[in-house]
């Protein structure tokens, strides 16, 4: 007996869970886990919307067995060709040969130089509708939320979204998979760093998706990550809206880089300022021991960033800049930014993140503080003027 769960009638989650794999897309920690979510409705006709992984496939096509019961399954609903959500597609048309895959053009270019499938293609275009008996699926077109094909398909008698990967966030779904039977602030951190660090680039984009679908009643929110949003989708959905306006609270995020600790010091004497001076939400970062996306995740939520770093064979120390490359991707605006950090016998690394500061046009409050080896009462001075200036301009 497989586990699943009834949505409403006739639609099912028939998702997994994945905690062995380590990093996400090869890159992002989950320390927490993911799911993979997939939906089943079985009405008149049968409907899958998004697969899974294909590291979790018998589990997955035991599930989906279980819900049919011998019927056939009639369509395969792609809305989004990444491998984790359509890696079971080629599983899936072999279990059922005469399944139609539902999707757009860009869809099908996908699945041919991904799978090389052919044939048995539905092509569907802003604003089809797919009839199942009791339950229509009407689909809208969301490019760039996060690749170009991306879709949302909209089950009008239910009111559900299915929304790729939208409203997604890391974390595996320990028992409970809908939103009232989770402990949402446990996921909120978890949301946040996927879609800074996945969507996040995409904001725009994001912004065009909520407008395009303003008009839909949404009493459900079925995501391809994380819980479903059956009793509050509204803070799912605002929080998307609010993270892709780019939007931010009062505090500042301090990530340093260090070999020997005198990076590290100024940046524990700037945070001490900050809290003087009212600053309460004060994150300090080492760059050598968190990945960058926890640090990014934290750079999303605050207004201020400081960046600290040692002089590394006379540039910015290999932690620190990865961490400034990876936040150049994003493109993220309204935020401000200071400057400090170390050398010994020659400059470089301060220089190196004005630098990226000035090529990314990020704005930078104050002057930067460079010592030499360990800062001096003076140097600390400097750090003092630093950090009252910061605290200014994240209070205004």
């Amino acid at each position: 007996m497989e586990i699943v769960a009834k949505i409403v009638d006739g639609v099912y989650y028939v998702g997994v869970n994945d905690r062995d794999t380590h990093l996400f897309e090869n890159i992002w920690p989950l320390t927490k886990g993911v799911s993979y979510n997939s939906y089943l409705i079985v009405d008149e006709k049968t409907a899958l919307i998004d697969t899974v992984k294909v590291n979790k496939m018998k589990e997955y096509i035991e599930k989906i067995n279980q819900i049919l019961d011998g019927k056939s399954l009639d369509y395969l609903i792609i809305n989004h060709m990444e491998p984790d959500h359509s890696g079971a597609i080629s599983s899936i048309v072999h279990a059922f040969p005469n399944v139609k895959i539902v999707g757009n053009k860009k869809t099908f270019e996908f699945i041919k130089a991904m799978y090389h499938l052919e044939g048995n293609f539905y092509e569907v275009k802003e604003g089809d509708e797919i009839n199942l008996g009791n339950k229509t699926l009407k689909f809208y077109m969301t490019p760039m939320v996060h690749w170009p094909e991306t879709m949302m398909t909209y089950e009008v008698n239910n009111k559900i979204l299915f929304a790729g990967d939208a409203f997604g966030g890391f974390g595996s779904l320990d028992g409970g998979i809908f939103d009232d039977e989770v402990d949402v602030n446990y996921f909120e951190n978890e949301i946040r760093r996927y879609y800074s660090n996945i969507v996040g680039k995409f904001g725009p984009m994001v912004q065009k998706a909520l407008q395009k679908l303003s008009s839909l009643e949404i009493k459900i929110v079925c995501s391809t990550h994380g819980p479903v949003w059956r009793t509050n989708p509204g803070h799912i959905i605002s929080a998307y809206d609010r993270w892709s306006k780019y939007e931010y609270e009062e505090g500042v995020v301090i990530a340093y880089g260090t070999m020997y600790g005198n990076t590290e010091k100024m940046a524990d004497y700037i945070a001490r300022v900050l809290a003087e001076e009212g600053v309460k939400n004060i994150r300090v970062m080492n760059t050598s021991t968190t990945h960058e996306s926890f640090i990014i995740n934290e750079i999303w939520r605050f207004k201020g960033i400081i960046l600290g770093t040692c002089t590394y064979n006379n540039w910015i120390f290999p932690p620190m800049e990865n961490l400034i490359i990876n936040l150049s991707h994003k493109g993220l605006p309204n935020r401000v930014f200071g400057v400090f950090g170390t050398y010994g016998w020659s400059g470089g690394g301060v220089k190196g993140i004005v630098e990226y500061i000035q090529k990314n046009k990020w704005e930078m409050v104050g002057e930067p503080v460079e010592v030499q080896f360990s800062p001096k009462e003076e140097d600390f001075e400097r750090l003092r003027k630093l950090a009252v200036e910061m605290a200014k301009a994240v209070k205004k």
